[in-house]
């Protein structure tokens, strides 16, 4: 059984940062690709983030640059790294993982294992 637990979110004022985690338990074969979703308010879930156990990341577009994902495979936890935030990165993140990644990652139909999800506000 795999558990996805994910951090506290928080609020900032824009130009602020946030650090997701989520930490991850149980049968960890099963979570090879790890990805940061997001649902924005009124909008449907989207994958900004993607991370490969064994080393690669995928950046939804608008994302590079302001977003970094990365993995701890010791403590089988995943981060986002998010910086010069602004009210449209306003939502609820979620991790999820599945067993591989491939080129339609950023997918979210795909993905077998779910956080909670976590509430980030970015005010104006």
């Amino acid at each position: 059984q795999v558990q996805l637990v994910d951090s506290v979110g928080g609020s900032v004022q824009a130009g602020g940062s946030l650090r997701l985690s989520c930490a991850g338990s149980g049968y960890t074969a099963r979570t090879n690709c790890m990805a940061w979703v997001r649902q924005a308010p009124g909008k449907v879930l989207e994958g900004v983030a993607v991370f490969h156990r064994y080393g690669s990341e995928i950046y939804e577009d608008s994302e590079k640059g302001q977003y970094t994902i990365s993995g701890d495979n010791a403590n089988n936890t995943l981060y986002l790294q998010m910086n010069v935030l602004e009210p449209e990165d306003n939502g609820i993140y979620y991790c999820a993982a599945r067993h591989a990644c491939s080129e339609d990652s950023l997918s979210v139909g795909s993905y077998a294992h779910w956080g909670q999800g976590t509430q980030v506000t970015v005010s104006a």
